[in-house]
């Protein structure tokens, strides 16, 4: 059958809009910055990028970066798959309240975090005993803290979707529940969790403020030397040489997962129902429990520490967030922080959810040949380059590339939601292409046999499986946006600030009536996206279909 000349063209226009956005807002803003960094005088020099890789600092940098966040990642996995099949597959009550819980850590900025840990770390604090404090356990338990909520959100999408029959068949002819888990449940999920596990990894290898908060100057990774180096020395070469290692592993990364993920059976037939609590599902339970308790601990602190004023308790720190000149740098208050957050927060999540659509409508379609599945693959991994090259990195080339006409957009307000719907873009793709992939070709192929053109192809099939992944989709970005706080540091303007760089300023003042501020914003920051974060919730209980 010969392809009508639409069905090619429109994958190709479709794929026009997100290129040109990562072409002008992140492969030219990196450029600028490399090329500052290695094109000194107007000539290209490798030497001192050589000099930069051999010192014995590098060295301990990267080999921290890579083995803190490994052993993040696979603890991270090993318990976001259980809390998973509890919240998205047992019938149990309060499931969304479970959900909602552990994804706040997500959109806490990564300072406060750290601060949180800190707190509860401490020697006079609640498990000041395991003496982890100033230790990288510290920074491992704040990293799968923050984590966790990528796996159970990523696998237990998936899950709920999973076609039930196979797992009955097996279990019809005698197979046990740890048989149909290993032998039809994880080959099935293997794409969700490999997906999971690349965008945790690259989420533990690039945290900035958890790091330089409890890790101080004995542990640093690749993305706290990246921000000192460029702010403290300005030393922009090595920082370059730093980026551009960062993307070399990104790049390695996703085509690896690309080849574990390829051939994975993935059909999936919409809503699956919920199964009743099982004795062989305690285990799954008592994680969940723990994990919950785990995430509650840093968080009832981070509420507590805010209440304390002085030997007793009060509002104290609540009432100064409405005083502009309770700190002497800050010329908003909190509250006008947290609006100019929520309105960028809103444009970002439209523009990456957009484009996220678009990328994964692209990436997923049949490729005819060998060369169109690389083409496929290859742009595929382009937009994941956002999670690996730092924030730092993006926001600092803004300055430097977007400075001239016509792209002169140093002083324009898009700067921010445009930073930060960089970083939300990769996590949409992660979560709508799995959804899409899922889709049977056939049916596309009948529809397309019976005249439907390409829109009615989408409406009638691909939409039936892309509510709930959409929906979490929507939720990440605005997740994610809401607690951006690398790139967004060099982008707002003090008259105009986000609520996380507000935060990072109240840190930066000394005192505790200061901190108490902080840890004040924080909580309101912590509330509203527990807010929005159930909104959401509801409306995927809601929705069985479009």
């Amino acid at each position: 059958m010969r392809r009508r000349p639409g069905r090619t063209l429109l994958p190709a226009l479709a794929a026009l809009i997100p290129l040109a956005f990562l072409a002008v807002f992140f492969l030219l803003p990196v450029a600028a910055m490399i090329a500052r960094g290695l094109h000194p005088d107007g000539r290209w020099t490798l030497g001192p990028a050589l000099e930069v890789l051999s010192r014995p600092r590098t060295g301990r940098v990267l080999w921290f970066t890579l083995w803190i966040s490994t052993l993040g990642t696979a603890i991270t996995v090993l318990l976001g798959v259980p809390i998973a099949y509890v919240t998205y597959r047992l019938a149990l009550p309060f499931t969304g309240l479970v959900r909602g819980l552990l994804v706040m850590p997500f959109v806490l900025p990564t300072v406060v975090v750290g601060i949180a840990f800190r707190s509860l770390l401490a020697p006079s604090g609640p498990l000041g005993f395991l003496g982890w404090d100033g230790s990288w356990q510290a920074i491992l338990a704040a990293l799968v803290f923050f984590n966790i909520a990528v796996v159970v959100r990523t696998v237990g999408g998936r899950w709920q979707s999973l076609d039930p029959r196979q797992a009955e068949a097996a279990a019809a002819l005698g197979a046990g529940p740890w048989t149909v888990l290993r032998t039809v449940t994880l080959p099935a999920l293997r794409p969700a969790i490999v997906s999971a596990a690349m965008v945790v990894f690259l989420f533990c290898a690039g945290s900035f403020g958890v790091v330089l908060t409890l890790g101080g100057v004995r542990y640093s990774t690749v993305e706290t030397e990246i921000y000192l180096l460029t702010t403290n020395f300005l030393d922009l070469q090595a920082a370059a040489v730093l980026s551009l290692l960062q993307a070399a592993v990104v790049i390695t990364l996703l085509l690896l997962t690309e080849r574990l993920t390829a051939g994975s059976p993935n059909r999936l037939r919409g809503n699956s129902a919920r199964q009743r609590v099982r004795r062989a599902d305690l285990p799954h339970l008592l994680i969940t429990a723990a994990a919950c308790l785990f995430v509650l601990a840093p968080l009832v602190t981070l509420v507590l520490r805010s209440l304390q004023v002085g030997d007793g308790w009060g509002l104290d720190h609540y009432r100064r967030l409405t005083e502009v000149g309770s700190v002497p740098t800050l010329q908003v208050t909190v509250w006008q922080a947290l609006l100019t957050s929520i309105r960028a927060a809103v444009d970002a999540t439209l523009i990456a959810v957009l484009l996220g659509l678009l990328v994964s409508f692209v990436i997923t379609r049949r490729a005819d040949s060998a060369g169109g599945r690389r083409m496929l693959a290859a742009l595929d991994a382009t937009f994941m380059l956002p999670l690996g090259i730092s924030a730092v990195t993006v926001g600092f080339g803004f300055l430097i590339a977007l400075d001239e006409p016509p792209l002169d957009l140093r002083s324009s307000p898009l700067l921010v939601p445009i930073a930060q719907a960089l970083v939300a873009l990769p996590l949409v793709v992660r979560v709508v292409a799995p959804a899409l992939r899922s889709v049977d070709p056939r049916q596309r192929e009948a529809a397309a046999a019976l005249g439907a053109g390409p829109w009615r192809v989408f409406w009638d099939v691909d939409r039936r499986v892309l509510l709930r992944p959409l929906l979490a989709a929507i939720g990440f970005a605005y997740a994610v946006a809401l607690g951006e706080f690398g790139a967004t540091s060099f982008l707002a303007r003090p008259t105009n600030p986000t609520l996380p760089v507000v935060i990072y300023q109240l840190i930066g003042h000394p005192g505790e009536d200061y901190f108490g501020m902080a840890l004040a914003a924080s909580v309101i920051l912590a509330t509203v996206t527990a807010v929005i974060m159930t909104v959401v919730e509801r409306l995927r209980g809601r929705s069985g279909g479009w």
